[in-house]
């Protein structure tokens, strides 16, 4: 099943080479199946570029790395200009293009420029209150303190960083942000806030809030999915158990809140009725944080199955009911992602972070395959 997907998804991937150029895809709009195209300047060009690694590791075909190669010069280029990198966004961006590329071929100019990226993202600690920031300028009145649940997904480049070097800033800001985002945007009942709030100039907590989710109150899935996987990355850094059994205990709020067909809608407290917008998205996402969680897991752990079993019903799903197998023109790979339903931003469309979770959470399941979050 994962092989004849993988197969259905790279030949998607193959002509949207030529589709798309010296472009990247960001989402499609409005139920138009075109992807709209950016040159090369939003926070979501990496996943493409991932993507392209992904199908080039699976099938050894020259032609996807010729093309993870062509849009390198862009992220290199993004570097010396810093054009578009006012944002916390930079892991998603680097880990998955350029440093992919040191992970795969050990190409020491990428791990220069992945390094630098690692740099740029360090400029957006505030000590005080000791978090990353994520959106805007220091001392934005809106987004001076805020932190996002999203950046637990960037926080690799930084742990990699520190590896690769021994300064103990990368892995300081890396270890802060992820305790912040422990406990204040996880719940009492292992739901999470999207963002949190705090004073730029005090440091004191002020609350919980979305940007797009239904509500400050609700439970975005896209963030829940973030959070599985981000703090199961984090443990495989840091080792600190409590940050495992964090992650294990999202991902069990997921798991029960399934629907029949194992693909979530876009915020778990909107109503779960078939009018109501899927996130294919966050169902991918939270699949290969699950089965991040397994691997990390001894064999004996009672929640091994679980969890394992919870990926592959919703990897199942997505490959045979979301899939774009069977529409010879499709640009996506996954029908019914969301982007911001609530802001009416492509809230049923392609979405290109989910095209590459779930590649990802496929060659985890064919080959053990589990992206360039960290060195193999």
């Amino acid at each position: 099943m994962w092989a004849q997907a993988i197969e259905d998804a790279l030949r998607v991937i193959s002509n949207n080479i030529g589709r798309f150029g010296d472009k990247f895809p960001v989402t499609s709009t409005q139920g138009n199946r075109i992807y709209r195209l950016t040159p090369g300047n939003d926070w979501t060009e990496g996943f493409w570029t991932g993507l392209l690694w992904l199908s080039y590791e699976y099938s050894k075909d020259p032609r996807f790395r010729t093309a993870a190669m062509t849009t390198l010069d862009n992220f290199r280029e993004r570097l010396e200009h810093r054009t578009g990198l006012e944002h916390h966004d930079i892991g998603f961006l680097y880990s998955l293009s350029i440093k992919a590329h040191w992970i795969l071929e050990r190409d020491e100019s990428s791990r220069s420029a992945a390094l630098q990226a690692a740099d740029i993202l360090l400029e957006r600690w505030r000590d005080i209150p000791g978090i990353l920031q994520a959106w805007g300028p220091k001392d934005d009145p809106e987004n001076g303190g805020r932190i996002i649940i999203d950046c637990l997904m960037n926080l690799p480049l930084l742990h990699w960083a520190y590896q690769q070097t021994g300064r103990e800033a990368y892995r300081q800001a890396a270890e802060q942000q992820t305790a912040m985002s422990r406990r204040f945007l996880v719940r009492g009942d292992d739901s999470t806030y999207h963002t949190f709030y705090f004073d730029p100039i005090t440091g004191d907590s002020i609350r919980g809030g979305t940007h797009q989710g239904s509500r400050d109150g609700s439970t975005w899935t896209r963030g829940q999915a973030w959070g599985i996987y981000g703090f199961a990355l984090a443990y495989r850094y840091m080792r600190q158990p409590e940050l495992l059994e964090t992650s294990k205990r999202l991902a069990r709020y997921f798991a029960d809140r399934l629907p029949e067909d194992g693909v979530v809608f876009w915020d778990f407290d909107v109503p779960q009725i078939p009018e109501t917008k899927r996130d294919s998205s966050a169902a991918a996402i939270a699949a290969s944080g699950m089965l991040e969680l397994v691997a990390l897991l001894p064999e004996h752990d009672a929640d091994r199955e679980w969890l394992a079993q919870s990926a592959r019903r919703i990897v199942a799903s997505l490959a045979a009911n979301y899939s774009t197998k069977g529409e010879p023109d499709a640009q996506g790979l996954l029908n019914r992602g969301s982007y911001a339903v609530r802001l009416d931003i492509s809230p049923d469309d392609y979405v290109i972070w989910g095209d590459y979770f779930y590649l990802e959470a496929l060659m985890r399941l064919e080959r053990g395959v589990p992206g360039y979050w960290y060195e193999r």
